[in-house]
């Protein structure tokens, strides 16, 4: 009995400050989100419940459906392919290069992903800005266009925009990732298939990515939480903050919804719809982990 219960008492305070730090909150949102909560219950300190009100407005609205969702899930599977693409891409170069100067490319790549959000995301709003940007200013020495373009305003580039700084601020933990994975490949297979005639091409799919399945699932439903809940990149570019509604997200709706318009409670239930599509990934995730576990 003793043995039992011993793992718990140890992880006892530890689950503690997990449930006051984490769940106590989400118990809040959640009940938050059956109540049209406003400044006006603020002020008087009282509650209004209606039910699920908010969800059947949230679910109903065009705007979720025509705007929200397809920003959301349809960004969230064009950035997770490019960012483990170009990742795998760097890992294979790097598997290539000698320590040495695995090392050096291996740094460089670690400060891109040490660098805070919120600095990336300013970076390139520099970069792409209308009248100082270095992209615009590129473009018309070029001739390719005639005056300054702002890029922010269109859905498309905005997205675009919004893309290349998850990629580049993504990528180094995918293909550090995947580098360990490659260099536990045995050499001896892939230098046999190279004296059989198969190009690089045929290698890989051959040969290193069925080894590396399980590191690849890892690597893409890690990558999927993070891009849906994407929020600093997209609320800090210009018209990201809820001026440009066609560039709303889950994330941003809700926040814009919530401390934007005081609707804390349709905000809320927001909130919870973003949850409980991140909830159904973790379980995917912690699946695959499962079965890694029991090959």
């Amino acid at each position: 009995m003793i043995t039992r219960v011993r793992p718990w008492l140890l992880l006892g305070p530890a689950l503690v400050v997990l449930g006051v730090l984490l769940l106590w909150p989400l118990l809040q949102v959640v009940l938050l989100s059956f109540q049209d909560y406003g400044l006006r219950e603020i002020r008087r300190g009282t509650t209004n419940f209606n039910g699920i009100d908010n969800y059947v407005e949230a679910l109903t609205d065009p705007q979720l459906w025509t705007v929200v969702v397809p920003n959301t899930v349809g960004f969230a599977v064009v950035s997770v392919f490019a960012t483990v693409a170009f990742g795998t891409l760097v890992a294979l170069l790097m598997a290539r290069l000698n320590l040495a100067w695995r090392t050096v490319v291996g740094s460089a790549i670690m400060i891109a992903w040490a660098m805070p959000a919120v600095t990336g995301t300013y970076v390139w709003t520099w970069i792409f800005d209308a009248d100082r940007g270095v992209f615009n200013a590129a473009l018309q020495s070029m001739g390719l266009i005639d005056g300054p373009v702002n890029w922010f305003t269109d859905r498309w580039a905005f997205y675009g925009i919004v893309l290349l700084n998850i990629v580049h601020h993504g990528f180094p933990f995918v293909a550090i990732t995947v580098l360990a994975g490659l260099l536990g490949v045995p050499k001896e297979m892939l230098e046999a298939a190279a004296i059989d005639g198969a190009g690089a091409w045929r290698r890989f799919w051959k040969i290193v990515f069925p080894t590396l399945r399980p590191v690849f699932s890892v690597v893409i439903i890690l990558s999927t939480i993070w891009d849906f809940k994407v929020f600093t990149q997209v609320f800090l570019m210009p018209g990201g903050a809820g001026s440009n509604r066609s560039v709303l997200n889950l994330g941003v709706w809700s926040y814009v919804e919530s401390f934007g318009q005081n609707r804390y409670g349709f905000g809320s239930a927001l909130a919870v719809l973003l949850t409980l599509v991140l909830l159904g990934i973790t379980v995917v995730y912690i699946r695959t982990l499962l079965k890694e576990d029991q090959l």
